[in-house]
Formats: structure tokens, sequence, C-alpha cells
């Protein structure tokens, strides 16, 4: 079988760069959607040849949806705790997530989602996979094309390109914004139906260069807790727990979301935000900066690294830039401030930083350039 090179460049990436894999470690291979076998099979072989130990599984949501509609909230609990042991047991992991339906569990009840969400997202991801050596990443399959609207071979030419891209290379240009965000109390967003406040004084800024998320291309921290104020209206729609949600707009006090609307998929907001305490409070806030990634796909993964873009997450928060919050969800929401998607302002302790999703301060401006 002849392999696309491209596969093979991004399978060596994940494992010499990503993941920097070691003779002797053990690597698990997680694989949802049949699609994703040819960069399974040529990790599998890199490992190998490395002197690693891999272990592959597929979790294909065809095979998990019987379960996760029918189970108990105990069968929730020992699915997480099996889960969780082999998570437990392994150096590094990383995630392959090519689904022939990215919609296929959006019909789970409430009740299901909760548990999911409660259990497995939980006690599997949040607590155990988050302390590993990672990598997550999308396979370029026919649903993702068409999530994009485009042609197979357009979105292969594209995908491959985002994911190849010189992560060394970005990852130095990211390190001014690194620093200046260590230095800042107080930002601010402006953008059309958007103008929002919060301190990420004292939380650390960590850069996202290709070593978690492929493709990669952001730089995150956290708001404190209760310092968030005003209001945020995302232009870009997500794609969360199965459901399509479009102009999700929400108000803030105190920290706290206090009213939330969407032009689809309002009824399901009044859910998600009282998953937990934590769910209705933010723990995340990031700035996109990735060169290639310019319009949305309705796929968190590109969304959230768009040149020009924030994104502001309800829920948990990660424990390196950590503000104390803790939930079940983690639901990053994407707002574009490049001038065809109605522009902005970002400010850092009120000097202006980003207009239209340009940089303006000159230790940043390369970070508006072919980085790659």
């Amino acid at each position: 079988m002849v392999v696309d090179p491209r596969v093979t460049q991004l399978a060596s990436n994940l494992i010499g760069y990503s993941l920097a894999l070691q003779e002797g470690e053990t690597l698990y291979i997680d694989m949802v959607g049949s699609d994703t076998s040819p960069l399974g099979q040529e990790l599998i072989r890199l490992a190998t040849e490395a002197g690693a130990i891999p272990f592959w599984h597929s979790f294909d949501d065809a095979f998990t949806k019987p379960f996760f509609r029918a189970a108990s909230e105990a069968q929730h609990k020992a699915f997480a705790a099996f889960h969780r042991r082999i998570m437990e047991g392994v150096d590094a992991y990383v995630g392959i997530r090519g689904p022939a339906n990215p919609f296929d569990l959006g019909d789970l009840s409430p009740e299901q989602k909760h548990l999911k969400q409660t259990y497995h997202w939980n006690e599997v991801h949040s607590k155990t996979r988050l302390q590993k050596r990672w990598v997550v990443l999308r396979y370029p399959n026919s649903a993702m094309a068409t999530l994009a609207g485009m042609s197979q071979e357009a979105f292969e030419a594209f995908y491959f390109r985002v994911c190849n891209l010189d992560y060394a290379r970005l990852s130095r240009a990211m390190d001014p914004l690194v620093a200046l965000m260590e230095r800042t109390d107080r930002v601010r967003l402006v953008a059309p139906g958007t103008d929002l406040s919060f301190s990420i004084q004292g939380i650390p800024a960590i850069k996202c260069d290709g070593k978690l998320n492929i493709p990669d291309g952001e730089v995150y921290t956290a708001p404190v807790r209760e310092s968030v104020n005003g209001t945020i209206t995302f232009n870009t729609s997500s794609l969360y727990q199965g459901k399509t949600f479009r102009n999700v707009r929400l108000e803030v006090e105190a920290g706290r979301i206090v009213r939330a609307h969407a032009a689809e998929g309002e009824e399901e907001l009044e859910r998600i935000f009282a998953t937990d305490l934590g769910a209705a409070y933010f723990g995340e806030f990031a700035i996109g900066v990735n060169p290639y990634i310019l319009h949305p796909m309705n796929d968190t993964l590109f969304d959230e690294k768009i040149q020009g873009s924030i994104h502001l997450t309800p829920g948990s928060s990660y424990e390196n830039a950590d503000n104390g919050n803790r939930s079940a969800i983690h639901w990053d929401l994407v707002l574009i401030q490049r001038p065809e998607y109605g522009g902005g302002e970002l400010y850092f302790d009120d000097r202006l930083i980003r207009r239209d999703g340009q940089f303006v301060v000159e230790e940043l401006l390369p970070l508006n350039a072919d980085t790659a």
C-alpha cells in the first residue's frame, strides 16, 4: 500500500516533535472513525521503529453510542474508571478524530450527555489524560470537508498545509505575546455586540505550539474568576455535544453568565450552563495566531486557532493556567475580530494591542505575517 507522504510527515511530526516519544515508552493511539486508519498505521510503524510500545484503540461513535444512550450512572462510572486505568498506564497519548458523522451523539438525552461529560470527559480526559504528554487532532475525511464547505481534495491540501507547518518557528514568534500577557492585568474586548473586560493578573500564559493540539497556534491563560463583566457575542458557530450553536451572546456579571442567547441552539444553553457550579463561569481566555487558518469550519480544534481571533471558555480551567474554576464542561467559543467578521479591538491595560485582527505592538508584528 502506498502511503501519502503528507501522512508520513504528520506522523513523524507527532512522534518526534509533539510527543518527543522515547525508546521504551508506551503510546496510546486512540482512533475515532475508520478514516483515521492511514495515520494510525503510520503512527504504529514509526513508534515501533523508535523503540516505543504502541497501544491502539478504535473509539468510533457508532460503537459507543449504544452504550452512552442506555447506560446507567453506575455503568458510566465503571466505564470511565476502566478507561482511566488504561490512560494511567501509558506515557503518551495521541487522539485522532475522524467520525463519519460529527452529529452522531447529538440526539443523546440531556441526562446522558451530562453523565458522559461528568464521568468520561472529567475522569479520563481532564483528570488523567491532561497529566500525560498528549496531542489531539482531526483527520481530513469527507465529513470535515463538508463542514468546511470544500471539496475533499481542496480540504486535504488545506489540512496538511496547516498541520505540517513549522511549529518551532511559530513558537518563537509567540514568545513576546506570552511575555506581554504575563505582565498584563486588565483585558478588554470590543467588537459588534461585544464589550467585555476582565483581569488575567497572576495567571500564567501558555503557548500552544504544536505539542498538544494539531493544528495549533494560540496562547491561553484564564480570567480571574469573578473579574469578568460585560457582554460578548461569538460570531463563529460551535458544534458542541453533537449540537450546532450560532451567534451565542453571553451577558456576564462578576464572572458569572447571567443571560445567554443564541440564534441557533438557545434551548440547550440553559442546560449546559447549569451542568454544575463552574459551568456558568469561565476557565480559559486565548488568542488565536495560526497564519494559515483564516475562516471558521465549525470545528473547534481549527476555529480556536484562527488568526485574529480570541476564544473564551465557559467551564473548567487548565491546571497550568488555573483560576480555580472546576466544571465537567470546557466549551471554547470563538470571536473573530478581522474586518470581514465585523472587526474589533483587543486592549491590555487600556493599551491597544490588536485592531481588526492585526497586532499593532512592535514586538508582536511577526505574528501578523506568515510565520510558518
